[in-house]
């Protein structure tokens, strides 16, 4: 063999090892997608209600408004099969807040006003304590009420800041709070739509100005690893409720 195959097949060994440790490295650390640069809210748009976003501190602050319909911040780009976990903070013990997910807006809705609609987690500070559990926003209501889910309740602390993750990965949407497993809903609805953050309308006895404080938002959208969900949890399966 010459010395010049040598070379050409050793040229050839290094380039493989080298494409197989990126290929490896890139599926064991799924792509990060940048939608909050902590600095702007590029990339994002407000949509119905007047509630006001800002940054500050590294952190997207949603303020309530008397008078305002729900207000949401939704990303400019769409998402389909995606990863989601940030960190939620929210004033006021009668307050609301959720992140909407793979959600669409409809410009004519509320007699032109526009209407956001779509799967929401909710954010939930009072008494009730459902926080973590699935809403569909301006559509079919309750999807996952977390008396489906008593354990997991008393996942968010009030006043402080709450880790949430949310998977939606095919017809699966399963959320996590504070790492406790929160909600399962399979749904062949919306497969593809904008992620917003909500600051809920205030009723008349509450306080304008309470905030909601949204921080180290991360998005996956490429080699998604579902974290394990356990089996005892209760599965809403709304595919067993479409007409064949």
């Amino acid at each position: 063999m010459t010395t010049r195959r040598l070379k050409t097949q050793f040229y050839f060994l290094l380039t493989t090892l080298f494409l197989v440790t990126i290929t490896n490295a890139y599926a064991q650390n799924p792509r990060v997608e940048d939608i909050f640069d902590g600095k702007t809210l590029q990339g994002w748009k407000q949509l119905t209600g007047s509630a006001t976003y800002d940054v500050v501190d590294g952190m997207i602050v949603g303020t309530t408004v008397s008078g305002s319909p729900n207000s949401f911040l939704a990303t400019e780009k769409e998402y389909g099969d995606f990863i989601l976990e940030l960190e939620v903070k929210i004033e006021g013990g009668k307050n609301n807040s959720g992140i909407m997910t793979r959600s669409h807006f409809d410009a004519n809705g509320n007699n032109g006003a526009g209407r956001v609609y779509g799967r929401q987690v909710e954010v939930d500070p009072t008494d009730r304590k459902w926080s973590g559990g699935i809403y569909d926003e301006a559509r079919r209501g309750w999807l996952y009420p977390l008396d489906l889910n008593e354990a997991a309740r008393a996942a968010f602390d009030v006043d402080k800041f709450n880790h949430i993750r949310i998977e939606c990965i095919g017809d699966e949407t399963k959320t996590w709070v504070n790492g406790i497993p929160t909600a399962h809903v399979i749904d062949t609805v919306d497969r593809q739509g904008f992620i917003a953050l909500q600051v809920h309308s205030i009723a008349k006895d509450h306080q304008p100005g309470e905030k909601v404080y949204f921080k180290n938002i991360k998005l996956k959208t490429d080699n998604l690893k579902p974290k394990d969900f356990p089996s005892n949890i209760k599965i809403v399966n709304l595919k067993d409720e479409e007409p064949k």
